[in-house]
């Protein structure tokens, strides 16, 4: 990818083809071992709540959208509900998210 390739990436999000082919990526990292184990203990890895095997997704830390890939260490497992909340956020923005949460329940 061109520097100028990576900066309109940067400003307007990935192309739709990009995006097409990291969760390909994504399927096929989901059929691996490497998967299995990861999920293992049903624990999400965002809240720590343990929900199953069966009920966790997949979630990329630094989403799609902006700019994240289809790689080991930028996937986790975890619940739909966190899932839902994080949508497209940034692993900075959801520790806020996080904090406030916490700050109002605690």
């Amino acid at each position: 990818m061109s520097r100028d390739d990576q900066i309109e990436a940067l400003v307007h999000g990935p192309d739709e083809a990009t995006i097409r082919a990291e969760r390909h990526k994504a399927r096929q990292l989901r059929k691996t071992r490497w998967w299995q184990q990861k999920t293992a203990n049903g624990t999400c890895w965002y809240c720590g709540e343990k929900v199953g095997y069966a009920q966790l997704s997949m979630d990329h830390v630094i989403p799609l959208a902006r700019g994240g890939r289809s790689t080991k260490d930028n996937l986790v497992p975890c619940c739909k509900a966190c899932n839902t909340k994080k949508k497209t956020s940034l692993p900075v923005e959801w520790d806020e998210y996080m904090e406030a949460l916490d700050k109002r329940c605690g």
